[in-house]
């Protein structure tokens, strides 16, 4: 994904005007780091040829990143404590970055509702199942796929050492492509 002055606006414009996550190249957030690299650069340079307008210029692209990282972390805080409450999550089209964030805050909210199932004596929360991992080792080289998460895993070299959602990793070694770790 190029990213663009234009394109910055595009989003602030959308995630400030609606309650979802704007769909976002996974790497969007490496590739906006390379366009604010780049403009900074631009930045500095007008800043040693007195150019006011250069300043204002990166002034109001700092500003409308930060606010779009704002209302982002809201969405993702939202949508994790709607997916902890129902167990089904729309992820979208995010950015790595904010897949892995998302995943963190499921595994603590988890664990915070672990804490309340343990209080009145359950066992189980509703996502205990989804959210169990696994650890195993590739008996053979693992092409990459697409898990019932909608997720994409690998591919694994043969012998590597895996972290994969427990029924992934229970498939891999009931089709003896992997051992329990």
């Amino acid at each position: 994904m190029i990213v663009s002055y234009d394109e910055i606006r595009r989003i602030y414009r959308l995630e400030k005007n609606t309650n979802k996550l704007v769909d976002v190249d996974e790497d969007f957030f490496d590739s906006l780091n390379e366009f604010l690299v780049e403009e900074k650069k631009k930045y500095l340079e007008g800043l040693k040829n007195l150019s006011s307008s250069k300043a204002r210029d990166f002034s109001n692209l700092k500003k409308m990143v930060e606010e779009i990282f704002l209302v982002r972390e809201k969405k993702l805080l939202n949508k994790a404590l709607i997916c902890s409450r129902t167990g089904e999550l729309s992820e979208g089209r995010i950015a790595k970055q904010e897949r892995k964030t998302l995943d963190q805050m499921l595994k603590v909210l988890e664990s915070h509702r672990a804490f309340l199932g343990a209080v009145f004596g359950e066992e189980k929360t509703r996502l205990s199942d989804e959210m169990a991992t696994a650890s195993i080792v590739a008996l053979k080289e693992i092409p990459s796929f697409v898990g019932a998460d909608m997720k994409e895993y690998g591919p694994f070299e043969k012998d590597a050492e895996i972290e994969l959602p427990q029924k992934i990793a229970n498939l891999l070694v009931s089709r003896k492509l992997a051992r329990e770790g």
